[in-house]
């Protein structure tokens, strides 16, 4: 569902009508089954919503309402332009997504280099709600548009020697001025086991409400696995590279004390310097219990079995 990113803010459709939109369209049937509804070059006219908050109609699986494109839009975690949530888009404004390239390469059968326009039509972008849990104690519930990573990786053929997926964003200091930090090992390293980015939870996004994806929500590809904490969501893939070697994260590398590979959502695991038994839910006042992997147990618990969950955080 590829949208032009040189359309005016005025042009875009308003949240409400969506929402509305969506609610009509659902009772129709237009929608058939929803796959697992559940949920961390534009213009700068278009990082900001000209709405006031709706009654949202739209839920994950849990019932709990999504929140609206002008939260979502505005407290971002991402780095490369700041670490103040709510400067980001602001940062992020005038970033350039176009031209674009993915590298796909390692241990694959078919290497590949993909332009995002020829992703945007390879593969039909479904909607997914999902909930987004940062380590640092806030949450979202996002309407993603994207697809399953195990498409793009069914492209290029991994070898069976490929046990780990490592990502890497854009690295480019005069776009992202928050990478000139040498405190930070840039380009941002992400990774996961392979049979975790197959499982069908796992996409890749390219927008959300509807809409192109915003360069503070990771323009133009970003990582989602819902089970897991925010930060393992890279944002602005440039490479994803097959291995048999467990990939280091940079927060692996900045403080393994604290952060681990896997970081699954687990509310029995307290992080150094707070507690994760509780969240606060962007839009809400109040805490929330945190759900083991999110509340995506059921469908993901069984890639764990057997694992020590506090020692494989």
């Amino acid at each position: 569902m590829y949208r032009d990113p040189t359309i005016r803010s005025s042009d875009i459709t308003p949240e409400s009508v969506y929402l509305n939109r969506r609610t009509f369209l659902r009772g129709l049937g237009a929608l058939g089954a929803a796959a697992l509804l559940s949920a961390c070059g534009v213009n700068a006219s278009d990082t900001r919503s000209n709405q006031s908050a709706p009654t949202n109609t739209l839920r994950d699986e849990l019932g709990d309402p999504a929140n609206t494109f002008e939260q979502i839009t505005t407290y971002n975690n991402f780095y490369e332009f700041t670490t103040n949530k709510e400067d980001v888009a602001r940062r992020a404004a005038n970033f350039v997504t176009k031209p674009w390239t993915v590298e796909v390469t390692g241990m694959v059968h078919q290497p590949r280099i993909f332009a995002i326009e020829d992703i945007l039509q390879m593969f039909d972008q479904e909607e997914r709600i999902y909930r987004l849990r940062c380590v640092e104690g806030w949450s979202m519930v996002i309407p993603w548009q994207g697809f399953p990573l195990h498409k793009l990786l069914a492209i290029v053929e991994p070898t069976a020697h490929a046990q780990y997926v490592r990502f890497e964003t854009l690295y480019d200091p005069d776009q992202m001025p928050g990478q000139r930090d040498r405190y930070f090992p840039w380009p941002y390293v992400e990774g996961l086991r392979l049979d975790e980015a197959m499982h069908d939870l796992t996409i890749l996004s390219t927008g959300l409400y509807g809409r192109t994806l915003l360069p503070q929500n990771g323009a133009p590809l970003r990582l989602v696995v819902p089970w897991k904490y925010g930060f393992k969501s890279i944002k602005s893939i440039v490479k994803i590279e097959l291995t048999d070697t467990m990939p280091v994260s940079l927060w692996m590398a900045v403080a393994p004390h604290e952060y681990g590979f896997y970081a699954n959502v687990n509310p029995d695991v307290p992080h150094p310097r707070w507690s994760q038994a509780t969240e606060r839910r962007i839009g809400e006042l109040g805490r929330r219990k945190t759900l083991p992997f999110n509340g995506y147990a059921e469908q993901v618990a069984a890639l764990y079995a057997g694992m020590d969950l506090r020692q494989n955080y």
